[in-house]
């Protein structure tokens, strides 16, 4: 079968599906087609959530409601082939799409460690595709011990979850010296660590995995120290990778960064007719213009609303010229979010900062119920006062707090700019309007 499209998607995960009712909202003349390569996704940053807090894993089914409504036709195929010169894309089912412009959104895959014996059944890589999700909850939850390895977000979101499951005793294994060490400073980062052993989770850092031992199922692991764990499943909340290969193949240009490189309108820079958005294309630092890994939901969307409001015309000017990452998770009450360079790496990076952070209640009064202790700290210039990143902590009263410096890092926002910051408060909301966080904190840094 071949078909004729003008603006064609590879990929159904946020970045695509958003991409094309974008593209349908500012070019509705135009005929969009989204080729999945599953037919049932799911909402990636909902995964940990699929054991316990969400009834039945089914509720965290990506559906296809918004693109039906934009009429937007959806098909389920896998693109094995793209020949750019005839601009078409060739499919597993011996399909054929033309198109006039073509957005990749492929996603990533999860990262394999060279772990001997990572390949026996009862390892699990985090794959975005229903049917294996709920098969992997089914057989984790017959388990009575379980080990995740990594100490990133989807690590540490795992193990927490795992945590509530009676009778299941949860070990996690991160290589660095601290949990979220890539997002966060020390001291948050320990926050994060006394909440997990608090609920009985084996936290054991500054270690490796050695070797996954057993016949043919994981029957124990072999850590770096040469002690010997006994585990019925392990996790591999190990991050991903950019999923390149299509885009490879087809003579587009890769990056460091081992993404898809593209141009501030997510244009791929061989090709103007093609387009690459979220994990699958490479991102720069809004600061150090460095290649950097962020694969966020978030940060996909943004792109994917460049791509789609730009695919014939520039209607939408991009004034951002890089990537803020924005992170943000929530482990047994406690808030935490990241924007930005943090402490750690702006000096890293050779800037010459100065550093602002505050202690205070998410409520006011500090005794109304639910109130609960939060810390703010911005990182800013030492000499021009803008600002570069920012952490917070707290409780859910606060929790969109780390958007606000996100704007502010958008926004190339200075500690007096930040010090006068104009905003709403409520008793059960925020922080009292003469103790807000953000606004202490950037008075601590100019003081």
């Amino acid at each position: 079968m071949e078909r004729k499209t003008a603006v064609l998607v590879v990929g159904g995960g946020p970045a695509g599906i958003i991409s094309a009712v974008t593209a349908k909202k500012y070019y509705p003349d135009k005929d969009v087609v989204v080729m999945k390569d599953v037919e049932h996704g799911v909402i990636p940053c909902g995964i940990p959530y699929m054991f316990e807090s969400l009834e039945d894993p089914e509720e965290n089914k990506l559906g296809n409601a918004s693109l039906e409504k934009n009429n937007i036709d959806v098909v389920i195929d896998k693109a094995v082939t793209l020949n750019r010169q005839e601009k078409s894309v060739e499919t597993l089912n011996h399909n054929k799409y033309f198109y006039e412009k073509l957005i990749l959104a492929m996603g990533s895959v999860p990262a394999i460690l060279p772990i001997k014996g990572i390949d026996k059944k009862g390892v699990y890589p985090i794959k975005k595709e229903m049917g294996y999700l709920k098969n992997m909850v089914n057989q984790i939850k017959r388990c009575k011990n379980v080990l995740v390895i990594g100490g990133g977000f989807i690590g540490v979101e795992f193990a927490d979850e795992l945590s509530k499951i009676e009778g299941m005793k949860v070990t996690l294994v991160e290589m660095l010296p601290h949990l979220l060490a890539n997002s966060f400073d020390e001291d948050f980062s320990i926050m994060v660590e006394e909440k997990l052993r608090a609920k009985g989770v084996d936290l054991l850092t500054n270690m490796r995995i050695e070797e996954i031992l057993g016949k043919d199922k994981v029957e124990k692991v072999r850590f770096s120290n040469g002690a010997e764990e006994s585990v019925e499943a392990i996790i591999l909340g190990t991050g991903s990778h950019p999923n390149v290969q299509l885009a490879e193949e087809a003579g587009l240009e890769i990056g460091h960064c081992k993404g898809i490189l593209v141009d501030e309108y997510t244009r791929t820079t061989l090709d103007k007719d093609i387009f690459a958005i979220g994990d699958c294309c490479c991102k720069r630092d809004f600061y150090t213009r460095k290649a950097i890994s962020v694969m966020l939901a978030s940060t996909a969307t943004a792109e994917a609303r460049v791509a789609g409001a730009n695919l014939y015309q520039i209607k939408v000017v991009r004034e951002n010229k890089g990537t803020i990452a924005i992170y943000s998770t929530y482990i047994d009450g406690l808030v935490l979010g990241s924007a930005g360079l943090t402490e750690k790496t702006a000096r890293e990076e050779g800037f010459e900062i100065v550093v602002g952070s505050v202690d205070v209640a998410d409520k006011h009064p500090a005794s109304l119920p639910g109130a609960s202790q939060g810390r703010v700290k911005l990182i800013f210039s030492k000499q021009s006062g803008i600002i570069l990143g920012g952490q917070v902590s707290c409780g859910m009263s606060c929790a969109q707090l780390i958007n606000v410096v996100g704007i502010a890092i958008q926004k190339r926002m200075s500690a007096t700019e930040l010090e006068t910051l104009q905003m709403a408060t409520h008793p059960y909301l925020t922080s009292a309007p003469t103790m807000y966080p953000v606004v202490l904190a950037a008075q601590d840094a100019i003081s």
